[in-house]
Order: C-alpha cells, then structure tokens, then sequence
C-alpha cells in the first residue's frame, strides 16, 4: 500500500497495482489511505458475509458492482439492501452485518482510517 502521510507531494496509484489482501476464500481487498481518510475495495464472492460489528470511524459504502445486504442495529432490526450504483452511508459506532447478495465490487471509504485494518487486528474478517 502507498505511504500517503505526511506527503507534500501528490500521489497517483493504480489499482491493478495494488497488491489484493485475501482475508478469507470470498472475500479480499485494496487499500488507500492517509492521514484522515481511508479507501477501499472489497471484493465479495456471492454469499460471502461480513459479521456484525461496530467502529468509530464513519463509513461510507458505494456499489460499483453487484449488491449487498445490509442487517443494521444491535439486533439487526433494520435490513437495507445496497445496489449497484447506490451508497450507503453508516454513522459512527452503529451495528452492522452484510451479505454480498450476488459476486460484488464495493468501495468503502472510512474516517479517520480504519487502524485495524492497517494493522492487521481485524479477526473478525479473516478466516
């Protein structure tokens, strides 16, 4: 991943150049980020599912490719489904699942970064 902090140059970076991070067999991404803001592509093969969880850090998911099934709150009261084309933005600290309903691009963009996925101390991604 480019080192984008503390930068007073510009940096371009191509996607096919970014190494994919496989976490699980269905599931893998590429990450950007700097000093404040994170973006992602997670790639999502059909049934591959996200666990519940929470971060402080706001989110915003855009589907460039397939669909994701969103349970939202605690008790996964509320259940969104997200299309391609369409965003899905997630507050702070709110509970949330998802499901990729169909094989699935989607890019994620988080602030500030997201520090367990730089650091590797995601457990519940990978398996």
């Amino acid at each position: 991943m480019p080192d984008l902090s503390n930068s007073l140059d510009v940096t371009l970076v191509s996607w096919d150049e970014l190494p994919m991070e496989q976490l699980s067999p269905t599931l893998g991404r590429k990450l950007i980020s700097g000093d404040r803001v994170m973006l992602a592509h997670v790639y999502l093969d059909k049934g591959s599912v996200v666990p519940k969880h929470q971060h402080d850090n706001e989110q915003i998911t855009y589907i460039l490719k397939g669909a994701l099934r969103f349970w939202i709150g605690e008790d996964e009261g509320k259940v969104v489904d997200v299309m391609e084309g369409q965003v899905l933005h997630i507050p702070s600290n709110v509970w949330h699942k998802a499901q990729a309903l169909e094989d699935t691009l989607d890019v994620d963009i988080f602030s500030p970064p997201r520090q367990d996925w730089l650091e590797k101390t995601d457990a519940y991604l990978r398996g």
